[in-house]
């Protein structure tokens, strides 16, 4: 397998011993670590959701179910890939599944060299959504750099206004804009006003109004 970050961190959650041992064998054969738990609370409250690069979770389990935790994860933000292990009589659910965003499903018995590529695909998909919530917090600091003026003036530019549009919008001179312009280009480290409007883009509404962004990424 030829995985960037290996060794990699894998949580196993399945409250069947037997499974979770042939689930941890077979990842660890592949030079990667795991962590095994026996239900979704146990999971939760490891903080597992923060280490771990990649989520092999059954579907049923006493107390949280596999779709449960999946749900309580996007609602909290987090998007560490979660391929579920279901049995034969559960493929709607894990169907479901798919839909809301989970990375691959698997019936038990599991073909381990299937597993085994979706594993790969997911770690690569991990590694891409922190590199992207990487970005983005570097765009969101930046932006929390301009002044709340700046704040005015970005959305408007980048909507397509002229500076003297902008300007009479403001009640401001469309020197001061030009000025503001300057400064917003140097903070948002853009190297074109094409540049500047891709960041603006990956703005949202209501962060350009209150500058405020959560991430919950898998470290």
């Amino acid at each position: 397998m030829n995985i960037e970050h290996t060794p990699s961190l894998l949580a196993i959650l399945d409250d069947d011993r037997s499974v979770q041992s042939a689930l941890q064998d077979l990842i660890e054969s592949e030079g990667m670590s795991t962590l095994c738990f026996d239900s979704a609370e146990q999971f939760l409250d490891s903080g597992a959701k923060h280490k771990a690069a990649c989520l092999i979770a059954d579907i049923r389990m006493p107390g949280m179910s596999g779709i449960e935790l999946q749900a309580k994860l996007k609602a909290e933000r987090c998007r560490i890939p979660i391929i579920f292990i279901t049995g034969r009589g559960d493929i709607p659910l894990a169907v479901s599944a798919m839909k809301e965003g989970a990375s691959d499903f698997f019936t038990k018995p599991v073909d381990g060299t299937s597993l085994l590529n979706s594993v790969e695909w997911a770690l690569q998909q991990n590694l891409d959504n922190r590199r992207e919530a990487a970005e983005h917090a570097s765009l969101v600091t930046r932006y929390e750099s301009l002044t709340p003026r700046e704040r005015e003036v970005l959305p408007m530019l980048a909507s397509g206004l002229l500076n003297k549009q902008v300007a009479f919008e403001l009640g401001i001179t469309e020197y001061t804009v030009q000025l503001h312009r300057g400064h917003i280009m140097r903070k948002m480290e853009a190297d074109s006003f094409a540049a500047l409007v891709r960041m603006a883009d990956k703005l949202s509404p209501n962060h350009q109004r209150h500058a405020q962004v959560q991430f919950a990424v898998p470290a």
